[in-house]
């Protein structure tokens, strides 16, 4: 379903594919880098094929109306979403889930689970935020189909979003116990790393259908439990990337919050002159999209601070 939106004439602005062409150059970039410090094609391949899939699902989001930029972003969910975990997981037997991650790190071995993890979610969120969970995130991508747009009353009070935290400590013990106290050792591209990220996978997608039709709320897995955000705020937190509203603009209608699938408060943010600072934002741009003020946009630039304002139930 597409978002909340207003009537509008629409023209091209050829200004608003600057984001896409500075993604997709930054990932064929690192692409060219590493084929050519290692020798390996397959990272010709790899982030080519992922900065390609980024910046066409960006060009088809600038270049549609907005009554229909959000196919622009299904399509690079769905574009690299499934080659990340059905190629380079399930076909090519790479622990993508962050337990393969961590133990990847312990082996010394720099696989495509470290590489991932590197650019997607603890360097990359410095210069393109927590885009991923926008629009990469394999479970995202099918979560984002279910009919809950999210909670209408705003985030469940008190402290649910430490759940978080509690997941990610659970799986850091794990790897720890298995491979300081029981030898576990990764045997790559093997049935074994193949059932860890089938197990894993599983969990997920059932805790988050769960979880979306009990809450009534697409992303509450990303709200509540996923662990991915507890890497990925760190770095966000300094994000070149982020939303920025004009106030001279901003009539304060509140549509860009009913929309917002994470809740966050953005009139605030504007009222006080200041981007959309909050670790909580996916860059799904759905509040850009249904601005009729034109207040909203994504902007590239250096802000230091932090300030969480979402939007809470009673």
């Amino acid at each position: 379903m597409s978002p909340e939106t207003v009537p509008e004439k629409e023209r091209w602005n050829f200004a608003a594919f600057k984001t896409p062409a500075i993604l997709m150059a930054v990932f064929w970039i690192i692409a060219i880098a590493l084929w050519l410090t290692t020798g390996k094609i397959f990272y010709l391949g790899n982030f080519g094929y992922i900065g390609t899939a980024l910046g066409l699902g960006m060009g088809i989001y600038s270049a549609l109306p907005r009554r229909k930029r959000w196919i622009g972003r299904r399509i690079a969910q769905f574009l690299i979403g499934v080659y990340m975990l059905v190629f380079l997981g399930f076909i090519e037997r790479e622990n993508m889930q962050i337990e393969g991650f961590f133990f990847y790190l312990l082996a010394g071995i720099f696989a495509g689970a470290v590489i991932h993890y590197l650019v997607a979610k603890l360097v990359g969120p410095l210069l393109f935020n927590r885009g991923w969970c926008g629009w990469a995130c394999w479970t995202a991508m099918l979560l984002d189909l279910l009919p809950f747009r999210h909670n209408k009353k705003g985030r469940l009070p008190g402290k649910w979003g430490w759940l978080r935290y509690v997941h990610f400590g659970m799986i850091l013990a794990l790897v720890l116990i298995l491979w300081f106290g029981m030898g576990y050792r990764v045997e790559e591209q093997s049935i074994t790393e193949l059932k860890w990220l089938l197990i894993g996978n599983l969990l997920y997608y059932l805790t988050a259908v769960l979880l979306a039709f009990s809450l009534k709320d697409n992303r509450a897995f990303c709200k509540y439990v996923c662990p991915i955000p507890t890497l990925q705020k760190i770095a966000s937190r300094y994000a070149l990337l982020k939303i920025e509203g004009k106030q001279e603009l901003c009539n304060e209608c509140g549509v860009c919050v009913r929309v917002c699938p994470m809740d966050i408060d953005i009139p605030a943010y504007t009222r006080r002159g200041l981007r959309v600072l909050s670790t909580e934002c996916i860059l799904c741009f759905e509040c850009v999209d249904v601005c009729n003020q034109g207040a909203l946009d994504s902007t590239f630039k250096w802000d230091g601070e932090q300030l969480e304002l979402l939007r809470t139930g009673n």
